[in-house]
């Protein structure tokens, strides 16, 4: 099973890598870094590199796809390229993910018109010029397309695609072997369950960064 994990300049890490601790876990599963180019590309604040291995075009028709968010979605959601390599990839997949503001690459390619979809919290205003709808939940899924929310969702994303390819048992075992457990210091990790004045700090910050 070929599963394709592209990457860009500015990607937030926990979104592929996340995944791929799952999903590489899967049995007979090949997981690929790809990108427009192979080579180093760096997280959104430039301290990590991950390395794409292959370029899009040598993995053309992979049986899933999870597309990663981060700041460089933004420049990729006009990139003929890779919106492109989004169409034919999907046409062709068993499974087509994203997680946090890589469901943006998703609406961007046509493949989120009218359908349920789900983002990191403070763009879901992203998805509604693509014709999307966004909703407020974890993990949502829309036929064999699967869109997670903020970046540690994408875990929680990549067990639910463990369990329908290989079956509970497996996926369950996946879990227990890298130990997803969390016992989170703070009560509240979404905008519904934190204080609003966190609420405010988070966003504030974001517009900062912006």
């Amino acid at each position: 099973m070929n599963i394709a994990i592209p990457i860009f300049d500015q990607i937030t890490a926990l979104d592929a890598v996340g995944p791929y601790e799952v999903l590489s876990r899967l049995p007979d599963a090949r997981v690929s870094f790809i990108a427009k180019e192979p080579g180093v590309k760096r997280t959104e604040n430039g301290m990590l590199a991950l390395v794409a291995d292959l370029a899009l075009s040598e993995l053309p028709e992979p049986d899933v796809i999870v597309v990663p968010g981060g700041f460089g979605t933004r420049a990729l959601a006009g990139d003929e390229e890779m919106l492109d390599w989004l169409r034919h990839a999907h046409e062709h997949s068993m499974w087509t993910t994203s997680v946090c503001t890589g469901s943006l690459l998703l609406a961007a390619a046509g493949l989120l018109d009218g359908v349920r979809a789900t983002t990191h919290w403070l763009q879901y205003d992203l998805l509604p010029p693509y014709g999307a709808i966004p909703v407020a939940e974890r993990v949502v899924r829309e036929g064999k397309i699967v869109t997670a929310a903020g970046v540690s969702a994408g875990v929680d994303m990549a067990l639910m695609l463990a369990g329908e390819i290989a079956g509970p048992e497996w996926a369950h075992g996946i879990q227990v072997g890298i130990e997803y457990d969390p016992e989170p210091p703070f009560n509240g990790g979404s905008p519904a369950t934190a204080p609003a004045e966190i609420v405010e700090f988070v966003r504030a910050r974001a517009n900062q960064l912006a």
